[in-house]
This record gives C-alpha cells, structure tokens and sequence, in this order.
C-alpha cells in the first residue's frame, strides 16, 4: 500500500507520521496512528448547488488526506434531534463543498489482501451529522476486525433531499453512489476488497441504503448490507409534504446566501410539518419517481427484482421510541407523560415507525430469493433508562468512550461496560461483512431471527 514514509508536524490530526498511498484517484499523503492509518477528506465528486454530483478525476499531484471531511451546512433539527451533542473534541467547519470521505485501514494492510469493506452512511433525520463526526470513529471496529472503513459525507436537508419539477431531487442519494463508485475504484489501494463491500447505515443512514439497492447505478456496488432502524414506517407515502416543503423553500433564491437557504429550511419545517403527523419526524428523505429511484408503487417490485444480489442484515432496537419520549431531548415528541404512559408509547410508536415495517421488509426480501436476517438490540443494562432506544447500539459499534462522553445515549454506562459489550457486537457486525453470516444470539443483549 505505501510507498513513502515522512513525518509532519505543526499540530491537530498532522501530527505524527504518514504514509502515501497511491491509487487510481491519486496519491494520497494519510496519517499513521499506533494500529490503523486514515485517509481523510477525500473528494470523490463535486456539484455546484442544486446539482448532480459529478466523479472527482484522478488528481494530478499528490493530496493532503491527514484532514477530515466538512460537514453539510446544517440548520438544527426541527425535532430537536441533535441527540450527540457538540462535536467541540473534533470540529467539522460546515462547506458546500462537502462530497468528501475518510478510509480508515489496518495500518499494515497491503495492496490486493482483500480485507472487507464497510462503508459507513450517518444518519441524522437527513438533516444533520457528518461522516467525520468523532462519534463515529471507525478505528475500533478496524482494528479489532481487521476491516476497511470509509465513511461518508454527503449533502442534507434542503441543498440534498428536497427537489421538485424544476430542481433534482435525491441529490444526497446521488453522492452516495458517486461515493460508492469511489470505493469500487479505490479501495483495493488500501488493502480492501471491492468486491466484498457492506453498505451500512443507522436511522436515516439505513433508509438510504435500502433506497440505494433499488436505485439506478447501484448494481454491483454493494454486495451487503446493515440497515439498523431504518425509519420504513414513515418513508413513504411522502409527496405531498415533500411538495408543501419545497413551495415554502424556493420563496428564496437559488443562489441565495447559504444563510437563506438555511432560515427558508428552518422557517418551511416551522409552517409545513405540523400537517403531517408523524412523517414530519424525518421532514427531509427520498423522493420517489425522481432520479435514481423508481416511482412509488413500483418499489415493492424493485425490492423483490434486486434481493438475491444483496444479503442483508437489518435489525431495530427493543424500544426506540424511548429517545423520544423519556426526556433525552430538547423537546420530546410527546411531552409531559407519565412513566407507565412514556413506556406505552415508546412501543407503540416504536411498532409503528421501525418495527413493521423492517418485518414485512425483510419478509418480502426472503419471499424473493434474497438472504436476510432480521435482529433485535435489546440494551443489556436493564436498568437503563434509555435501554435499547434510537441509536444506543451505536456507541458499541463506531467511536470509544471519550468520544461519546456527555451524550444522552450512554448516560449511566461505564467506559469498561461500553468496550467489553462492544467487542461482542462489532465482531458480529464485522464477520457479516466479511462472510454474510449473521450474528448470533447474545443473552440481554441482541436477538437474532
């Protein structure tokens, strides 16, 4: 994989020594930590505003990738769903310019050892996160698993998943796949296998991904998949919000100050999502009948037309809705609830917005010829207030302790109890990647069908 070996120096993520990696896209100048190495901020397409995304050619010369990638321009969720807190330990300056990603490797892996690829989509209601975020550090799983991580950037709320007749829809589901046509180009310069990639995906991250199997481009990009939470009960049926949105927001310009842009998103989830019940917790997502995806009353067919070419591993957590409901939030969605009521309806809408709906998709999968199983993360500490809700599994996956200290999701949990737990989950998740055998049962922790 290396050619060369220098040090740098002069402080943040440069520090220490770096390698350059050569590959079809360029040459490219990553950091070395004790176990994995980190290309980071890698362009893989550029788009003006508005626009499709278009392939980043090879660079000329050789690329600084010892960064990380911007984060999307953002404007809080409308929900108050910023259920991470500040990312102050590793800052992210906002850009347009932000179609970037971040390969993280066993820092020995070499050329052609086909190590399995994990491509890590973040989720965010679409609206907000970046694939950098410091929660999401992939260096654990890697060296662990000895996998090869790329995490991706990607455009969100207004400026990726609002179109309408005059202006492309689906625009972040484009730079995923321009994403992934990176991967399939590159990765192998970083020890990785093209073709044993997984695509995964947490809540908005995993709705994406099973909108990508169905969509025009993507075959042969992925061979896996892991959808945790995917948001299915509220992912269709979408258009006439998705049109209410996009009239309020295209009172501005389109080459408006990003500001604009951003307040007309804020000001247009303020006027429009009342209206519409329970879709509004996700106001922003795919498009159906745009480019890449399929009109909405195909999509069943389409689903069953790709199964047999992508194994999947999809999954919800024992009670999701807990985030919601218990406090964890700014505002929670249904205030002001009894603990028995705030349980109640932490199933219910737990039932109603994941669990169903992930059921009848992994049924149909299987009814298609494809391979699927279907899990349930049941928390472990039973006594956890937020056992097993929205995003609890991720600490155990992505990032350590440090980086998730003083975030809602891992009050009350021990550094010790995050790390030991977690072993056992990213070796599970990391050897269905590597052979699409799924992880098996753990008493407290995880049910497998």
């Amino acid at each position: 994989m290396t050619q060369e070996t220098t040090t740098v120096s002069g402080g943040g993520p440069r520090d220490g020594a770096t390698h350059v990696v050569a590959a079809p896209a360029g040459r490219f100048v990553v950091q070395v930590g004790p176990d994995v190495l980190r290309a980071g901020g890698i362009r893989y397409a550029r788009a003006a505003r508005f626009e499709a995304p278009v392939d980043e050619p090879p660079a000329a010369g050789t690329v600084d990738a010892t960064g990380f990638s911007p984060s999307c321009p953002q404007h809080p969720d409308p929900a108050g769903l910023d259920v991470f807190g500040p990312d102050s330990a590793r800052p992210l300056p906002p850009s347009e310019d932000c179609l970037r990603l971040t390969v993280t490797a066993p820092v020995d892996a070499a050329p052609g050892e086909n190590l399995p690829v994990v491509v890590w989509i973040h989720g965010g209601s679409y609206v907000s996160g970046a694939g950098d975020a410091i929660s999401y550090d992939p260096t654990l799983l890697v060296r662990e698993q000895r996998v090869v991580v790329v995490a991706v950037t990607y455009r969100l709320g207004v400026l990726g998943f609002l179109g309408d007749a005059e202006h492309p829809a689906n625009l972040g589901l484009l730079d995923m796949l321009a994403a992934l046509r990176w991967v399939s180009r590159n990765v192998a310069a970083f020890g990785g296998d093209p073709g044993c990639v997984t695509a995964m995906g947490e809540s908005a991250g995993a709705d994406a991904i099973v909108h990508l199997m169905v969509a025009d481009g993507a075959t042969g990009l992925f061979r896996r998949a892991i959808v945790q939470s995917p948001p299915l009960g509220i992912s269709r049926r979408r258009a006439a919000m998705a049109a209410a949105m996009a009239a309020e927001v295209r009172t501005v310009r389109d080459d408006a100050p990003l500001e604009d842009l951003l307040a007309a998103q804020h000001r247009a989830a303020r006027r429009v999502l009342p209206r519409f019940g329970l879709r509004a917790a996700m106001p922003f997502g795919t498009q159906y009948g745009f480019a890449p995806l399929p009109p909405e009353e195909h999509l069943a067919s389409a689903w069953s037309r790709v199964a047999p070419q992508v194994e999947l591993l999809a999954g919800t957590n024992a009670r999701e809705a807990a985030l919601f409901v218990d406090g964890a939030l700014p505002r929670p969605l249904v205030p002001g609830l009894g603990r028995g009521l705030r349980e109640a309806a932490a199933r219910g809408l737990t039932r109603t917005v994941y669990g169903r709906a992930v059921d009848r998709f992994v049924q149909r999968h299987r009814r298609a010829g494809g391979r699927a199983a279907r899990y349930t993360y049941l928390g472990g500490d039973a006594h956890h207030p937020l056992r097993a809700a929205h995003a609890t599994e991720l600490p155990l996956l992505l990032g350590d302790p440090d980086g998730w200290r003083g975030v809602p999701v891992v009050a009350g949990r021990s550094d010790t109890g995050l790390l030991d737990t977690g072993r056992t989950l990213r070796a599970g998740w990391a050897e269905f990647a590597r052979s699409g055998r799924p992880p098996t049962d753990v008493p407290a922790l995880l049910r497998v069908d």
